[in-house]
């Protein structure tokens, strides 16, 4: 069966996270060790691809086979009678092989398009650590809903379920948890206390800081992570858009909005960025989020398929597609009003590039510094997440998905 899941992702025709899920619906009789096995054996393949693959080359048999083997991430116990002595042979021999004196290529598994620049900006240092955080799994981050509880109600309403979890570092809604448990099953989460969100996505709903009874747009929302942080910040008050190009995703915000107890958000799905409904708010909103369409490249711990699914050529694309709709959602600010510009990319050509442009061909809107910013908003240690005046976070730093923000406030 691990070979069948592999072949169908290593197409590279669909996200990944998508196919696993489809395939354990096709697959109903596989039980939850069985499903965590197959799962993690699959992301380790697409985390390590070139490394594997070059091991497999000594192997015989189908591909798919000698990757899976490679990778295993369930039980030696349960893999062993399964192999011919001839694999058990080959698997034994491939543990002796010194990694660290391989080509840099079959060590940090990244394409030669994304490497050179992170190598580049990073430094050897810090290109390695980073190469070695995204190939491994994230932890799962909750954001505390404040309308309902405190963050220490919320930690011992976990406990009690078993689910140890720890105080994020900087995000004051955050909380961490080890491993994978069955979150969706507790009550804390069924009934809107917690939500499952990346701190860095928090903190970029910290860093628009919305106040009580102002009108807000979240301009990409999507499934509504970072719109329902933005609603529980406001305190239920005011109005708050959600606007998307996709219905799909927008449908998926709707039983998180009922947990939630919002009933200040209003979804709308929007056809593009010069939508008539954008026009219509021109001059009337307080704050704008951009979580502007990107690469995704911050998110590899999650999504490693992005390195190989994405391209130079698509960056590219992205790049005409962020800067039209930074312009679109600049436009509906009142004077005083705050725009935040985020990605949850790693490069400086969907980041930086596209907020100097900005900052350039905009002299109404002031570039604020994000570390003040988040001070103001009780994000401790600021200055620890930030480059220059841009909030940067990277996995191997902060712990966090990788996230870009910019933030201005229009004129007056």
């Amino acid at each position: 069966m691990s070979c069948e899941l592999l072949r169908a992702v290593l197409k590279f025709d669909a996200p990944a996270d998508g196919l696993v899920s489809a395939f354990f619906r096709k697959n109903k009789q596989l039980g939850q060790r069985e499903r965590h096995a197959l799962a993690e054996t699959t992301y380790a393949v697409l985390r390590q691809r070139l490394l594997l693959q070059h091991l497999a080359q000594s192997g015989s048999g189908p591909m798919e086979r000698r990757l899976a083997l490679l990778a295993w991430a369930g039980s030696r116990d349960f893999l062993r009678p399964a192999l011919s002595a001839q694999e058990q042979q080959w698997l034994a021999e491939i543990e002796t092989i010194d990694r660290s004196s391989l080509a840099p290529k079959l060590r940090h598994n990244m394409p030669d398009w994304l490497a050179e620049p992170l190598l580049q900006r990073l430094g050897e240092e810090q290109f390695w650590a980073l190469a070695a955080a995204m190939n491994e799994g994230a932890p799962l981050d909750l954001r505390v809903n404040a309308l309902k509880a405190k963050r220490e109600e919320a930690q011992q309403a976990l406990k009690a379920a078993g689910i140890t979890a720890e105080p994020t570092p900087f995000s004051p809604w955050g909380l961490r948890v080890q491993g994978k448990p069955a979150l969706s099953k507790q009550e804390v989460f069924t009934n809107g206390t917690v939500e499952v969100q990346d701190e860095g996505s928090q903190l970029l709903a910290l860093l628009l800081d919305p106040k009580r009874s102002e009108m807000v747009v979240d301009f990409c929302a999507g499934a509504g992570g970072k719109t329902l942080a933005l609603g529980a910040a406001m305190r239920n008050t005011g109005r708050l858009y959600a606007f998307d190009v996709s219905g799909h995703r927008l449908e998926k915000l709707k039983p998180r909005l009922a947990r939630s107890g919002l009933s200040n958000v209003y979804p709308a799905q929007i056809s593009h960025e010069r939508d008539d409904r954008i026009k219509r708010l021109s001059g009337k909103i307080d704050r704008v989020l951009v979580d502007a369409p990107c690469s995704g490249l911050g998110t590899l711990r999650r999504n490693p398929d992005l390195k190989w699914r994405q391209t130079p050529q698509a960056v590219e694309e992205l790049q005409v597609k962020q800067a039209a709709i930074l312009e679109s959602a600049a436009r509906m600010l009142k004077p005083g009003g705050r725009l935040v510009y985020a990605t949850c990319s790693l490069l400086n050509a969907e980041n930086e590039v596209i907020a100097e442009a900005f900052t350039a061909k905009h002299p109404e809107f002031t570039l604020l510094p994000a570390a003040e910013v988040l001070q103001r908003a009780h994000v401790e240690n600021a200055a620890d997440l930030c480059e220059g005046n841009y909030l940067r976070l990277w996995p191997q730093r902060q712990q966090t998905d990788g996230f870009f923000a910019a933030v201005w406030e229009r004129r007056a």
